[in-house]
């Protein structure tokens, strides 16, 4: 076999006007419902119903594979990671939350994401640090508008 996995890096950060206390509960498969319009996943496993340590769950968008989501770490306020797994590629995600001391708190995400087959290689390929950070970007207002107001801001009409 002459596969050769190919990797990619992917970071961008979250700026928000709220203590890590405040955010990090919203950072779970179940409440993502309450502030993502067009979040859609279902909870495999998870004794509390929300995120926790070895939580699983699966989530199916349009023109994308069906993903597997485990939560591996998980440090309240400060921490959460999870493996996502296709037939394709497995990704590393993990959210780092810093207390600024002032009330705010800054998010770092990151994803390493690594080829399983061609497939995945063509993925990692076409992986863009700039659309990752624009989509994190656009997380961070939607959660934004959800921890002031206690409303979902609707994307669509």
């Amino acid at each position: 076999m002459n596969f050769k996995a190919k990797r990619c890096f992917l970071s961008a950060e979250q700026n928000l006007n709220f203590t890590p206390e405040k955010i990090f509960p919203q950072l779970c498969p179940t409440r993502e419902f309450d502030w993502i319009e067009t979040w859609k996943c279902e909870l495999i496993q998870s004794e509390s119903g929300f995120a926790e340590l070895d939580c699983i769950f699966t989530t199916h968008f349009a023109g994308e594979e069906k993903e597997t989501w485990v939560v591996d770490r998980f440090e309240p306020n400060e921490l959460i990671e999870f493996v996502r797994t296709t037939e394709s590629r497995i990704i590393r995600h993990s959210i780092r939350l810093s207390n600024n001391g002032d009330g705010s708190t800054t998010l770092f995400w990151q994803q390493i994401v690594t080829a399983l087959n061609e497939n995945g290689n063509q993925y990692v390929e076409n992986c863009s640090n700039a659309e990752f950070i624009k989509k994190i970007k656009g997380l961070e207002k939607l959660l934004s508008h959800y921890l002031e107001t206690g409303e979902m801001l609707k994307t669509s009409k």
